[in-house]
C-alpha cells in the first residue's frame, strides 16, 4: 500500500486532458473507480489504467488529444472523432449510436481553435466552434476560411445559445459589462486559449481599444464552461464568461447575457457523402432530436441542421 499511486480528480483531468467535471461524471456513472479520503477523492493509478484500456474498447469515449497519431487518424477515417464540449454532442452521439451502432465515435473535450486544427491535420473529422471574429462581427466562418486553408468545408449549425457573466446571486459587485473586469475589486477567472469565450473576451477587449491582460486574475484560468460556474458559485472568483445553460446547471450563479452566440459543427465537404455523416445530418433535421435538444433550455434549435456557409 505504500507504494500505491493515489491521482486526484484534478490530477486525472491534466493526464487525460478534459475538465475535472467530466472526470467526476466519470466517476459518477461507475466508469472509473474511485474512492474517498475523508472529504476527498482519489484515483489509483491502476484504475485509471484500467479505465484507459477500457475506453479503447468502447463506442464513444473522451479522447485525450495525446492519443497515437496513427490510431485517431484510423478512428477519424471509420468512424468520428468529436471535438467540442457542449452536452447537446452528448445527445447527437447518443442518438447517432442507436441509429448506426457499428460506427465508433470518440469525444475530446477541447476548444474550438483546436477543434479547427484537428480537423485539418486529419485527427478530427466532426468539430464544433464558436469563434466570433471582431472585425466582421460574424461567427465562424472567418476562422473556418483561415485554420483551414484550401479545405473545402460545411459549416451547419447546432444551436445558437446566450455567451455572459456568471456573478454572485444578486450580482453584489454590480458588474454589468466588459469594462467593469478591469476593476482592482472583481476577481475574474478565464478560461483557456484557443476557446470561444477566451476569443469573445478577447476580441471585444479589442474593439474597446482596452488591454485584456490588465483584468486582475487573466492568466488564471479553467477548461470547461461548468468549471468557470463553479468558481464563481464557490466564491473562488467574483465573475467568469460562460454560456447560460452551465449557470442553469450550478447553484449559487446568476447569469448576465451578453451576446447571442452561434454554435456550430465543421465537417469536411467529401465527408458528407459517407452514411454516417449522412445519418447525422438526419438527426440534425429530425423533430425529435430537435424537440429533446429544446426541452433541455438554454438553446435555440430554429437553425439546426442549415448549411450556413460552403467553403
Amino acid at each position: 500500500m505504500a507504494n500505491t499511486i493515489a491521482y486526484t480528480p484534478e490530477e486525472v483531468a491534466k493526464i487525460l486532458k478534459i475538465s475535472r467535471f467530466t472526470v467526476y461524471e466519470f466517476i459518477k456513472r461507475g466508469e472509473l473507480t474511485a474512492y474517498h479520503i475523508g472529504r476527498k477523492l482519489r484515483i489509483e493509478a491502476a484504475d485509471l489504467e484500467k479505465y484507459m484500456n477500457n475506453a479503447k474498447g468502447t463506442n464513444s469515449i473522451a479522447a485525450p488529444p495525446a492519443a497515437q497519431t496513427a490510431n485517431v487518424s484510423l478512428a477519424a477515417q471509420d468512424g468520428l472523432i468529436i471535438y467540442g464540449q457542449d452536452a447537446v454532442l452528448d445527445v447527437l452521439t447518443r442518438h447517432l449510436e442507436k441509429q448506426m451502432p457499428q460506427v465508433r465515435s470518440l469525444r475530446c473535450f477541447n476548444g474550438s481553435m483546436d477543434g479547427l486544427i484537428a480537423l485539418y491535420r486529419g485527427t478530427a473529422n466532426l468539430i464544433t466552434t464558436h469563434l466570433w471574429d471582431g472585425d466582421t462581427g460574424e461567427y465562424n466562418t472567418p476562422y473556418v476560411r483561415h485554420l483551414l486553408p484550401g479545405q473545402r468545408a460545411l459549416i451547419i449549425n447546432l444551436v445558437y445559445r446566450y455567451e455572459g457573466f456568471y456573478v454572485a446571486p444578486g450580482n453584489p459587485k454590480n458588474i454589468k459589462n466588459w469594462p467593469d473586469l478591469l476593476r482592482s475589486d472583481i476577481r475574474f477567472i478565464n478560461r483557456e486559449r484557443g476557446s470561444g469565450a477566451r476569443v469573445l473576451l478577447d476580441e471585444k477587449f479589442q474593439q474597446l481599444k482596452l488591454d485584456p491582460r490588465a483584468i486582475p486574475n487573466y492568466s488564471q484560468e479553467e477548461t470547461s464552461h461548468l468549471a468557470i460556474a463553479s468558481a464563481v458559485a464557490r466564491g473562488d472568483a467574483d465573475v467568469g464568461l460562460g454560456i447560460e445553460k452551465a449557470a442553469m446547471q450550478v447553484q449559487n450563479v446568476e447569469f448576465i447575457p451578453l451576446q447571442k452566440e452561434r454554435y456550430d459543427l465543421v465537417m469536411l465537404r467529401h465527408d458528407l457523402e459517407k452514411p454516417h455523416f449522412q445519418a447525422l445530418m438526419s438527426i440534425l433535421r429530425s423533430p425529435i432530436f430537435r424537440n429533446e435538444i429544446a426541452g433541455m433550455g438554454g438553446y435555440d434549435v430554429s437553425q439546426m441542421g442549415d448549411i450556413m456557409a460552403e467553403l
